[in-house]
């Protein structure tokens, strides 16, 4: 237990970057604060901290030793919590991220909910299609959706995202309906990409197989309302998630088309620093976000 209490007392030197104030945190003086980082230095063999009359930082050592400390003793806490059946009331500032069409239509109409059932959390929400880094930024959750770059963030699969092929009753009508995906390089369609980029290549997966068709068309951007908005004008074909246009295709100004050829799934995820314990105010919206949406999305 002796290294426990060390940790202990070692994180708390960090924190208040103040022996003094460390030792009357702990019920110590500063003079044992002092003495027990000394011994724990000797005995780790590294200089933990730099030390001047004016300030104190973290040796590099002493940082990641810091943040190891910090993982041990959350580790240990969460695990005397469980144990006897206890658990912390989540309170405090969630700062979330999450893609901004998905954000208005599928996270803002649940937030009074969810702040009804956790009172003591104030919650920040900034909604962005920038892919943000969550820790430089001070994050505590992200919502992402699609293929997740490899990263030291720990990923949640909240729901599954379908992608569809679409269009407007009215182009179809016009200028007829593709029956192949070869079709789709005589069509007009709605390109997802970086702005400067004239053409895409879409892939679809039938019988066990990988179909790349070269699409272009007239209207290029990186905003999926904007898509959405060029497919309800009859503009041409898109790609398309269900969560962004489920409601069109049940009203009918939205036909799916192609469907016996997949565009493959892609999911909708709560990523979270892995080195940090999830806290409590960040389990409660990451399970709360997957009651909401779950394995078969209301909007499916």
């Amino acid at each position: 237990m002796s290294h426990i209490n060390d940790m202990m007392v070692f994180t708390a030197v960090v924190d208040a970057m103040n022996m003094t104030k460390a030792g009357e945190t702990l019920g110590m003086s500063a003079a044992v604060v002092s003495k027990r980082i000394l011994n724990l230095e000797n005995r780790l063999g590294v200089r933990l901290l730099n030390r001047s009359t004016r300030r104190m930082t973290t040796t590099e050592e002493g940082d990641v030793y810091y943040h190891r400390c910090k993982d041990i003793l959350e580790q240990i806490e969460n695990t005397e919590l469980a144990l006897t059946g206890m658990q912390k009331q989540p309170k405090g500032i969630l700062k979330v991220s999450a893609p901004a069409s998905f954000g208005r239509k599928h996270i803002s109409p649940v937030l009074g909910k969810f702040l009804s059932l956790y009172p003591k959390i104030d919650l920040q929400l900034q909604l962005t299609d920038k892919v943000i880094d969550i820790i430089e930024q001070g994050f505590d959750v992200a919502i992402r959706i699609g293929r997740l770059e490899d990263s030291n963030l720990v990923a949640k699969k909240l729901s599954p995202n379908c992608r569809v092929l679409c269009a407007s009753p009215a182009y179809l009508r016009q200028f007829g309906t593709p029956q192949h995906p070869n079709d789709l390089a005589d069509h007009s369609c709605l390109l997802f990409v970086p702005i400067g980029t004239n053409y895409q290549t879409w892939r679809f997966s039938h019988n066990q197989q990988t179909i790349k068709v070269r699409v272009k068309g007239r209207i290029v951007t990186n905003n999926g309302e904007v898509l959405r908005d060029g497919v309800l004008a009859g503009l041409g074909i898109a790609q398309k998630s269900t969560w962004d246009i489920g409601e069109d295709i049940k009203k009918g100004n939205i036909i799916r088309i192609l469907d016996d050829y997949s565009l493959g799934q892609t999911d909708i995820y709560a990523l979270y620093p892995h080195r940090l314990y999830m806290s409590s105010k960040v389990r409660v919206w990451v399970d709360f976000l997957a009651e909401q949406f779950g394995p078969t999305p209301y909007w499916d």
